[in-house]
């Protein structure tokens, strides 16, 4: 029997407030959505959907 490629397990981390501080920052300075998925280490999707939650706007087209 072949061994099935175990899944990669999805690690979830709690938003900081520190994170969103640094978050809200972005969004005031209206830095992409991308650079800020990449400095922060979180999804586009975690990013918009905490962005939702709070009521600011992300991204630079907005």
């Amino acid at each position: 029997m072949v061994n099935k490629a175990t899944k990669k397990r999805v690690k979830r981390r709690e938003w900081t407030k520190a994170d969103i501080r640094d978050l809200k920052a972005y969004s005031k300075a209206r830095t992409p959505v991308v650079k800020i998925a990449k400095l922060t280490k979180r999804t586009v999707g975690a990013l918009r959907q905490k962005a939702l939650h709070l009521g600011i706007g992300l991204g630079h087209q907005r």
